[in-house]
């Protein structure tokens, strides 16, 4: 396995399967009462450029739980914003930390730490990739749908960092992956024309919602407006309304079509209240097993 997962085109399918096996034996553990100390006396720095609920609680939730401890590093409070280089930075960080998990804009970034950085640095969020939300989203999946394969996937709303995960997913594991977004909101062509050189499964995308949940075991939506994309919110609005995940479009999926968002939602926007709050939403497990993922992620990396 690579030091690093900068995207998960840096995983090869049996890395995927070691996560999941275990972090869905840290999740029963957790259950069972059972302590895990596998990264005690270990520390790991979290550097975030971006607002963060879920996945900043869950890293350091994370680390809690294994016994380890993590640092808080705003960006904005470090030398980097008095221009001191980031291969400077990431060879100091690199003398203090056992791992580092970076949730920023710029993908280039992310890209110059890990090849200056003696430890592990984890993606937790740029403007191009999410790898970490979607191995947890598998994980939920696994646990739904007592596996991958075979399933029908669905992607509904803006082509954004997730569901270039979800691309780098795919062509790894060979999902059968449909993504449904407006013209002029596809996901990123060299990121689609990467996947499909590699993948032995199905990567389609379409402008037609409807087609797209037919018979899907999985829909998936997200926000329609990103972090940094606010100011088009109101635009975005007039031109997603048709990709709204209600009960309407559900009538064409599978009978058990459990449904996904990786949060915040704005409810009424992307996705109804209805369908949010109703018996196919495993939206709250998708939340729960970041932590449990993240834990997995943290033990395999740096311990």
């Amino acid at each position: 396995m690579n030091k690093d997962i900068l995207t998960l085109l840096d995983l090869e399918k049996e890395d995927f399967e070691l996560f999941f096996k275990r972090a869905l034996e840290l999740k029963k553990n957790k259950k069972k009462g059972i302590e895990e100390r596998s990264l005690a006396g270990k520390t790991l720095g979290l550097i975030f450029d971006k607002p963060s609920t879920r996945t900043r609680l869950s890293f350091e939730v994370a680390m809690i739980q294994l016994g380890g401890a993590s640092i808080f590093i705003s960006a904005k409070d470090t030398q980097m914003v008095r221009n001191e280089p980031v291969r400077d930075t990431a060879r100091v960080l690199s003398r203090y930390l056992d791992g580092l998990a970076i949730r920023t804009y710029s993908q280039d970034l992310l890209k110059e730490f890990a090849e200056f950085s003696a430890i592990p640095v984890i993606n937790a969020l740029t403007d191009l990739y999410h790898p970490c939300q979607v191995l947890s989203d598998l994980m939920t999946v696994i646990e739904h749908k007592g596996g991958y394969e075979g399933l029908k996937i669905t992607w509904v709303g803006d082509g954004n960092n997730v569901s270039h995960s979800w691309i780098n997913a795919a062509a790894v594991l060979g999902l059968n992956l449909v993504l449904a977004c407006p013209e002029g909101y596809y996901p990123d062509t060299d990121i689609l024309e990467k996947a499909r050189e590699r993948s032995h499964g199905s990567i389609i995308v379409t402008s037609d919602p409807v087609e797209a949940a037919k018979n899907a075991d999985v829909i998936y939506t997200d926000v329609w407006a990103s972090m940094g994309q606010e100011s088009e919110q109101k635009a975005r609005a007039r031109v997603f309304e048709p990709f709204h995940v209600d009960k309407e479009l559900l009538e064409n999926s599978s009978q058990d079509v459990i449904i996904m968002h990786c949060l915040p939602v704005h409810r009424g926007e992307e996705i109804s209240e209805e369908v949010l709050e109703g018996p196919h939403s495993v939206v709250w497990d998708q939340s729960e097993n970041k932590l449990h993922m993240h834990k997995a992620i943290l033990e395999v990396l740096i311990k």
